[in-house]
């Protein structure tokens, strides 16, 4: 993990060739929308000679060979063909800038960099793991970082972002809390890097809360072509009986898995589990639903499960302005951190009031103490001092509360109702 454990405020960064830049870009406006499509960045078209339009940017890797999330974008573009069919945010039309990141740092740089030319206010629900190389540029033009996807540390310690989920540290400490009633011994595989070895110290903060012992750790290769000997290893530490795998190898969790249901029988009866990104609804349908590997898993979530009515009219947005896109799955979590995302743009701008929407106007809304109300996908989001967890690695965290779910009949439902609150847990982990 990253960061100091101070808290940390948004801060009021001056933007003194804010509006040069601006001029210079309704100049050039056909020529940059060129150069956005040759760099892999597109846009929704909006009114961009108006000067009340809210220009923000969403950002994913996509057609990598890594993790993707091309659903982020294209949720994002759904959003703004549905809030300007609407008459735009407090009647100003939002326009949706898209850049792909492409799991590589120097991407990433360059979609922050195309972010401040091109006069965003904010970047709103994107994903990168390169937030060391993203957030700096976005730091310096004070552009506000809202609802990332919560992959990064650096997520969770820069001034200028608002994290909308607890992000994996979250996760693990809830798994840890949902397993220890039901495994009698845990086994963890967890990518082996040195980052990542936080993370069976907050799995196992969680498994204290039931006076349960500590988990087996397993380190693996995330880029393996499969998992046998981590899949030994982990049945093995298992148990013989009443034991459970979990897995936080992100999209090579299903690898991991597959590998471990091919394992030559020996009697053992051993329960899965995992977290929300590593395993999702998406993959559950890919991989059989419930005929799947996953049937019977514990799984942690930041948000209800995908059946729940709070996704509703979400799903309403995707159904009438998604044009049937396949990029995008309601059931995605990437989708639905967009989602909440933009909810939170939506209700920082109607904040600001009839003043003009800038990037420091946004961040002035959040020092303010705006409040976020999700529509009961999060618990209400705020952004104030006290409301900010400052605990050493995410001193920016505001939402650490997670949901358990399991796989009934190849569906994620909900294992308890509600929210679980993990902030007691996080502050515990040994890191």
């Amino acid at each position: 993990m990253t960061g100091s454990g101070k808290r940390t405020s948004p801060l009021r960064f001056p933007t003194p060739t804010r509006g040069r830049r601006r001029s210079r870009w309704l100049r050039g406006g056909a020529a940059l929308a060129s150069a956005a499509l040759l760099a892999g960045c597109g846009m929704v078209p909006g009114s961009a000679a108006d000067d009340a339009t809210v220009t923000v940017m969403t950002w994913a890797p996509a057609d990598t060979g890594a993790t993707n999330m091309p659903g982020m974008p294209a949720m994002a573009q759904a959003y703004a063909r549905w809030v300007n069919a609407r008459g735009g945010l407090g009647g100003r039309p939002l326009r949706v800038l898209t850049c792909n990141e492409g799991n590589d740092p120097a991407k990433a740089a360059g979609c922050a960099r195309r972010a401040v030319e091109e006069g965003a206010v904010a970047v709103v629900g994107s994903y990168t793991r390169n937030g060391r190389a993203a957030l700096p540029p976005l730091e310096a033009a004070g552009i506000p970082y809202i609802g990332g996807y919560g992959v990064s540390d650096d997520e969770f310690s820069s001034p200028v972002s608002y994290p909308v989920n607890g992000g994996q540290s979250a996760l693990l400490a809830g798994n840890g809390i949902q397993l220890a009633d039901v495994c009698e011994r845990v086994s963890l595989v967890r990518p082996d890097s040195v980052s990542d070895s936080v993370l069976s110290a907050l799995l196992n903060s969680g498994l204290a809360e039931g006076d349960h012992r500590t988990a087996a750790d397993i380190p693996a290769a995330v880029d393996a072509g499969e998992y046998r000997e981590a899949a030994l290893a982990a049945r093995a530490r298992a148990g013989s009986s009443g034991g459970c795998v979990t897995a936080a190898l992100g999209e090579r969790t299903a690898h991991f898995f597959d590998s471990f249901r091919r394992l030559p029988q020996d009697g053992r009866k051993v329960r899965v589990a995992s977290v929300l990104g590593s395993v999702d609804q998406p993959l559950i349908d890919r991989t059989g639903g419930a005929g799947s590997p996953f049937e019977g898993a514990y799984v942690t979530g930041w948000y209800p499960e995908a059946g729940d009515a709070r996704w509703a009219q979400m799903k309403r947005v995707v159904q009438e302005h998604a044009f049937g896109d396949d990029r995008i799955d309601p059931a995605d979590t990437g989708v639905q951190t967009t989602w909440i995302a933009y909810t939170v743009l939506a209700q920082a701008v109607a904040a600001v009031g009839d003043g003009e929407v800038t990037a420091e106007a946004l961040l002035g809304a959040f020092a303010r103490g705006v409040r976020v109300d999700t529509g009961g996908l999060t618990p209400t989001l705020r952004w104030r001092y006290q409301d900010m967890l400052g605990e050493p690695g995410f001193p920016r965290m505001v939402n650490h509360h997670v949901t358990f779910q399991v796989v009934r009949g190849g569906r994620l439902v909900a294992q308890r109702e509600g929210f679980v609150d993990v902030a007691r847990t996080m502050r515990r982990a040994d890191l």
